[in-house]
């Protein structure tokens, strides 16, 4: 079997299995390069690709960059923002707070001043207070010792009224009975003194209760100096009460028998026995043996409370009418010792309020010493206070006569 080939064109023998191998080799390499210029044209095409993407990348990441430059620009500029601001407004705060300690330090200034101003008000204040407080003492101890005159007087009055009865009686028994007046200077002056608190006891009564029948008992007569028929508002009689004078220098106890005697003779429902000499054991007033005992300064208000006693005991005897004996009644009242009690402590509450007045009128002058020593100590107080100021102040603050108090005049 032939195996080879001979070429036309130039007469060349090949071998067919390698011409064969020839072809196939061409053929395989003319694909294999159709194939390597395809896959270098996608070669090529995918590394323009590349490039392009690269390029585009580039540029992305250019521009990301430029995006990113840009926030970074702008972010520092935020934070330079930020920080400025922070800065502003820190400057702003401590400007703001040197402004507000400024201000109270103005604040405080004006409070200073106002303060200032109001204590040279307070001065004024209280310097026309002291002075109105002054006035007013002096108002007052005119007042009270005006009143305390008064009632000196009034007291000295009644001190004085038994000896001015005993002038007058001596007198007028002078001029009437002059060989009298010698037996009585002789025999001594008791009984014109007994003489003098019976016309006493009986002005007494007549001036207190002119509506009442006053009796006096003549010289001579037995029985009790002066008989007193108490009246009431509708003219009827309530009752009668015996007054006996006695003015000696001891007592005796005699009197009161005598005395209740004469109550019954001339049908008394009281008996008073006004001495000057009390009984033992007995300093005041007080109901001895069915008899009031007093002296003439307590008659006035003792005669009082009797005489509204009688006039009750009559409005209680209308009442009570045709319901037992009536004079029974009205001695075992008089007698009682509620009836003794009530016009005891009637008698005490009187005592007790002339013992308090006159416990007032030595609290008042210790209330004036408590309230001169008071402002001394404000005086002192608002000079030391003055001091202070000044000595804080110094020559800022000028000095005026309206700091200093002026000096009390004590009398």
């Amino acid at each position: 079997m032939n195996d080879k080939i001979k070429c036309p064109n130039c007469g060349h023998l090949f071998d067919v299995e390698e011409a064969i191998s020839g072809q196939l080799q061409a053929h395989f390499k003319a694909e294999f390069e159709t194939k390597v210029a395809e896959q270098a044209k996608i070669f090529n095409k995918k590394q323009s690709e590349l490039e392009k993407e690269k390029e585009d990348f580039q540029k992305k990441k250019d521009k990301e960059n430029e995006l990113f430059a840009e926030k970074l620009e702008e972010k520092l500029k935020k934070e330079k923002e930020i920080i400025q601001t922070k800065t502003k407004e820190d400057f702003e705060l401590q400007l703001k707070s040197l402004k507000e300690e400024n201000e109270l330090k103005k604040i405080e200034n004006r409070e200073l001043k106002t303060k200032e101003i109001d204590l040279l008000k307070r001065e004024n204040e209280l310097k026309e207070k002291a002075e109105e407080l002054d006035l007013s003492i002096q108002k007052k101890i005119l007042e009270k010792q005006t009143e305390i005159e008064d009632k000196v007087r009034v007291k000295e009055r009644e001190k004085t009224s038994l000896v001015e009865k005993e002038y007058q009686k001596k007198l007028a028994d002078q001029k009437v009975l002059i060989e009298e007046m010698k037996r009585k200077a002789e025999q001594g002056s008791m009984q014109l003194q007994g003489e003098v608190q019976e016309l006493a006891i009986e002005d007494l009564l007549k001036t207190n209760y002119p509506f009442d029948i006053i009796e006096e008992v003549p010289k001579g007569i037995n029985g009790a100096d002066v008989i007193q028929t108490v009246i009431n508002s509708s003219q009827n009689e309530c009752g009668k009460i015996v007054y006996e004078s006695k003015r000696t220098k001891n007592f005796d106890n005699k009197w009161i028998e005598k005395l209740k005697q004469d109550q019954i003779r001339v049908k008394g429902e009281i008996s008073v026995l006004v001495t000057q000499t009390m009984p033992k054991g007995m300093l005041r007033f007080d109901f001895k043996d069915g008899v009031w005992i007093c002296n003439f300064n307590e008659l006035s208000s003792l005669s009082k409370v009797l005489r509204e006693m009688l006039l009750k005991t009559q409005s209680i005897k209308l009442v009570q009418e045709n319901k037992g004996d009536k004079m029974e009644l009205l001695y075992n009242y008089l007698t009682s010792n509620d009836f003794t009690q009530k016009v005891k402590r009637i008698i005490e509450n009187y005592d007790s309020m002339i013992n308090q007045l006159n416990s007032e009128k030595k609290a008042t002058f210790r209330n004036w010493a408590e309230r001169e020593k008071h402002i001394w100590i404000v005086q002192e107080n608002i000079n030391a206070l003055f001091g202070d100021i000044k000595g804080i102040g110094g020559n800022a603050l000028p000095s005026s006569d309206i700091l200093e108090l002026p000096e009390p005049e004590i009398d």
